[in-house]
């Protein structure tokens, strides 16, 4: 060693964040995180530099603990600093995610062998005034149809529920159906009746497969004390029935009601004007459309407009019917159609969901694959119509990024019927993989978005629940189960949603049941609105599939 030399210290080390994540809350649900770090000389000091934690959530300077009760949901951005004791410094980019609290409504109480318990699936709602009620199908059963119709119904605007089962429509409550499926809600405002339609297996083989079916309604005056089931038609081969009333006092149909079905393969069409206790005989579209999965919409002018998928799921199409249900036009092309087949052998495909404003125009929601490279995973898009003849060509819903590995699937739409045009209100619920290229067992989520101005802009997605693995799920003869179509509705202008969510199985036991939200669905006001305007279908797009029945393992579908 020289004179007066030494050896020279190592400048001091920079501290570093360690933490990559941190936990999902809930809305009123304690919280606890904690950001992390190394090196450097501690005592560290913690400090968020950008963005925002979630309102409620507090962070601790001193030792980096996240924890309060959050208050708002959604996901929240933010950097968070970390400064040692001799002032250096490090930052990360982080985020946590808060869903809204949830509120089960139902849960699947059969014991009996012949469904798969505990499992609930397939919900329908319909709102009017300050009463909500959905249905849903209860014990599913693999070969098609489930054990019982259950339903839920709020008449306080969603703050409290009443559930039960409907009764007399299957051998295990006492009917003469062997299975049931397909339920959907609907409410006569003249005839104050709320109608619930679906398909009661009345024969099926020695494997469970239905071999012949009759579409039933079953009606009650408040929505909690439901009556014996009407037929609507003969005995045949069925599927996919969907109902709606015209409630708009000026309508000259006022208390008409709507049931469509598929009738091995074709559409028709049956009217009631009493209430849903007789019906009307059915009736084909004029061109005898091959279909399914009709979703009848009635206009403030009485004009009821149905979407509609077409037989092999190639195409989406609308027929109308202008004097009350007695006949039906041809159908008219809406779109092509280009999706993608979800991995994890999921029961899914392009079912529609539909729905209609204030002023009569029609939203229209599909699962597409077209905006995205290869097929790779579906999008939601949007087509929207005011008469039922012309529409606009199918918009991506924003929901992520067309570079996203996300895969959005099973869409529920809700529009508020006092607004319309370019304030409508929308709500969409969907299902997601978070990577659509995840194998044979894949994490399923459920969110939603918002648009407050009629599908032009829509807000950042919310998680609702999830994950959930595809292995929790009941097996049909077309993949697990959460449901062919999930639902939502604004009650006084609130929005919520009823959709399937399930746990891990204990053994053989299923844990699949209907939740809906404690609080309406109302978009986060602290976050962005996203447009797809200008984004246009990647050249020459096609499925990534040959034409395929639904669900496509199985046909006729059930």
């Amino acid at each position: 060693m020289g004179c007066g030399g030494g050896e020279k210290r190592p400048p001091p080390q920079r501290p570093s964040i360690t933490t990559s994540s941190l936990p999902v809350g809930t809305v009123g649900a304690a919280y606890a995180g904690s950001l992390t770090a190394t090196s450097g000389v501690t005592p560290y000091t913690w400090s968020i530099t950008s963005g925002a934690l979630p309102a409620g959530l507090s962070l601790n300077a001193s030792t980096g603990a996240i924890a309060s009760t959050p208050t708002a949901y959604g996901t929240f951005n933010f950097t968070v600093q970390v400064k040692d004791a001799n002032s250096l410094a490090d930052t990360a980019d982080l985020s946590i995610t808060i869903t809204p609290a949830l509120v089960k409504l139902s849960s699947d109480t059969f014991i009996n062998s012949t469904g798969q318990h505990a499992t609930e699936v397939e919900p329908d709602t319909y709102a009017f005034s300050s009463t909500i009620v959905t249905a849903f199908q209860v014990g599913r059963i693999f070969a098609g149809g489930a054990e019982a119709l259950g339903f839920a119904t709020s008449s306080n605007g969603g703050v409290t529920w009443t559930h039960g089962v409907i009764p007399g429509i299957t051998i295990f409550q006492s009917g003469a159906s062997v299975a049931v499926s397909d339920p959907s809600v609907a409410y006569d405002a003249l005839h104050g009746q709320w109608i619930i339609a679906s398909i009661g297996v009345v024969q099926d083989d020695a494997s469970g497969n239905p071999l012949t079916e009759q579409v039933l309604v079953s009606r009650s005056p408040d929505g909690v004390n439901w009556g014996g089931p009407i037929a609507v038609n003969p005995v045949g081969f069925y599927d996919k029935d969907w109902i709606v009333c015209d409630d708009t006092p000026t309508s000259p149909f006022y208390g008409h009601c709507y049931v469509q079905w598929r009738d091995n393969g074709l559409n028709r069409s049956s009217t009631s004007t009493d209430g849903g206790l007789t019906w009307q005989a059915p009736v084909y579209t004029a061109d005898k459309v091959n279909g399914l999965a009709g979703q009848p919409l009635v206009q403030p002018n009485g004009t009821v407009i149905t979407p509609i998928i077409k037989f092999l799921m190639t195409d989406m199409l609308s027929f109308t019917s202008t004097d009350g249900g007695i006949s039906w036009t041809a159908s008219t092309e809406i779109s092509t159609i280009t999706d993608h087949v979800e991995a994890g052998n999921l029961r899914s495909g392009p079912i529609p969901t539909a729905e209609i404003d204030g002023a009569g125009t029609v939203y229209l929601v599909w699962s597409d694959c077209r905006f995205r490279a290869s097929c790779s995973s579906n999008d939601l898009v949007l087509s929207t119509s005011a008469d039922g003849i012309t529409w606009t060509a199918p918009a991506r819903i924003p929901i992520d990024p067309i570079t996203s590995t996300v895969d959005h699937f099973i869409p529920g739409l809700a529009v508020d019927h006092t607004t319309s045009g370019n304030t409508a209100h929308l709500t969409l619920t969907y299902y997601y993989y978070p990577v659509s290229a995840c194998g044979t067992a894949c994490d399923l989520y459920a969110g939603f978005v918002s648009s407050q101005d009629g599908g032009q802009t829509w807000s950042a997605p919310v998680q609702l629940a999830g994950p959930m693995k595809t292995d929790w799920l009941p097996n049909t003869s077309g993949g697990v189960m959460v449901g062919d179509y999930i639902s939502g509705s604004y009650v006084n202008g609130q929005p919520f949603a009823v959709f399937a969510a399930a746990a891990a199985k204990s053994g053989s036991v299923f844990d699949e049941a209907m939740y809906t939200t404690a609080l309406p669905m109302l978009p986060p006001t602290h976050l962005l609105r996203f447009s797809s305007q200008g984004e246009m279908p990647v050249p020459n797009a096609k499925s990534d599939h040959a034409p395929r029945d639904y669900p496509y393992r199985r046909r006729p579908p059930f």
